[in-house]
C-alpha cells in the first residue's frame, strides 16, 4: 500500500499545489508528504515538482504522470467499490460537504444514523457557505443550494425550497413594513447580504405581479456566515433572504416576520454534486440516498 499512498500523495500535491496543504488534507505531517513524494520520485527517476522557497509546481513528467496517478486510483476505488457490493459491507471514508444551514439542519444529525446503518463508513463532515471545487477540496459529495456553475459534476436534486425575506418585530416597528421591493433600494430598509468570492447571487430574485424582478440590494455589513445573518436579523439589525426551512422556528415563534409577501423570493434549489466517474461509489450512493430520504422527511410544510 505505500506505493498508493505516495500516488495519493503526490495527487494530492498537484491539486493544491501546495505540500503543507495536502499533508493536511491527508491528515498526515509536512515531513511524511515530502517524503512520499521523494519516494515516488526515486522510483520513477524523475524529477515530479519544481521546487522554490515559495512555490511548487509541476514538470513536465508531473503533468504526465498526475494523468496516469487519476486513472490508477479511480480503478482502485472502483475494484473496491466492487469488493464492497460483493460483500455488502461497504466500507471506507467519505468527504461530504454541505452549506451551513442544510448541513445543521439535516446533514449533520443523520450522519450518526447513517453510520449506524453502515458501521465502517466513515464521513468526515465540512460545513461551509462558501463555493467549493469538488476535486480540489477532495470532496465525495457536496450538497449545495442553489445552480452549480461546473457541467462536468454529475447533480442529484433533492428538493426545490421556498425562502423568505423577513425581519425582527422591533426592526418593522423602527423601520415599517416595506409595501414594495423598490423600497430595499433605498436607505429606508438594511438589506442583511450573504457575500463571498464567487458568492452565485448578488441580487435578491423576488416574483413581482408583472414577473421576476431581480432587486440589486446593499446594506452596511455583510458576512459569509449564513447563521451570522440570522443573528443580525433576530438581533434587529435589517431584513434578510433566507431558505423557509432556516428560519421556520423563528417565524413560528414570532421573533422573526415576513416581509413584502406579495413578492415573495424565487424558490431555491437543494441537490447534490458528485464527481462524474464511469461507476459511482456505492459508499457515496448510500449516502446521498440516505440524505436524500432523511432531507424529504425532515422538511417543515
Amino acid at each position: 500500500m505505500a506505493y498508493l499512498d505516495n500516488i495519493r500523495t503526490f495527487v494530492r500535491v498537484y491539486e493544491l499545489e501546495n505540500m503543507s496543504a495536502a499533508a493536511r488534507d491527508l491528515r498526515i505531517s509536512a515531513a511524511v508528504a515530502s517524503s512520499r513524494i521523494s519516494q515516488l520520485e526515486d522510483h520513477l527517476d524523475v524529477r515530479l515538482f519544481q521546487r522554490t522557497t515559495r512555490q511548487l509546481n509541476p514538470t513536465e513528467q508531473g503533468n504526465t504522470f498526475y494523468k496516469g496517478a487519476i486513472k490508477i486510483l479511480e480503478a482502485v476505488d472502483e475494484a473496491e467499490a466492487d469488493i464492497s457490493d460483493i460483500t455488502r459491507s461497504p466500507r471506507g471514508t467519505l468527504y461530504v460537504a454541505a452549506p451551513l444551514g442544510v448541513g445543521q439542519k439535516f446533514i449533520a444529525p443523520a450522519v450518526p444514523k447513517f453510520h449506524e446503518a453502515y458501521p465502517l463508513i466513515n464521513i468526515r463532515l465540512r460545513l461551509s457557505d462558501r463555493k467549493l471545487d469538488l476535486a480540489a477540496e477532495g470532496l465525495d459529495a457536496a450538497f449545495f443550494l442553489g445552480v452549480p456553475e461546473d457541467s462536468n459534476l454529475r447533480i442529484r436534486k433533492v428538493t426545490d425550497c421556498p425562502r423568505v425575506l423577513c425581519a425582527s418585530p422591533d426592526y418593522i416597528k423602527r423601520h415599517g413594513q416595506p409595501t414594495s421591493s423598490d423600497e430595499l433600494k433605498t436607505d429606508m430598509h438594511v438589506c442583511l447580504n450573504l457575500r463571498y468570492p464567487g458568492a452565485p447571487e448578488f441580487q435578491w430574485p423576488l416574483q413581482a405581479p408583472d414577473g421576476v424582478k431581480r432587486v440589486t440590494v446593499s446594506g452596511p455589513f455583510e458576512s459569509d456566515h449564513g447563521e451570522i445573518l440570522t443573528s443580525w436579523a433576530l438581533a434587529g439589525h435589517g431584513i434578510v433572504l433566507k431558505p423557509q426551512f432556516e428560519v421556520s422556528d423563528h417565524l413560528a415563534a414570532g421573533r422573526l416576520v415576513t416581509v413584502l409577501d406579495k413578492e415573495p423570493p424565487l424558490p431555491i434549489q437543494m441537490a447534490c454534486l458528485y464527481m462524474h466517474r464511469r461507476r459511482q461509489d456505492p459508499k457515496a450512493r448510500l449516502f446521498i440516498d440516505f440524505m436524500v430520504d432523511h432531507i424529504l422527511a425532515s422538511m417543515p410544510d
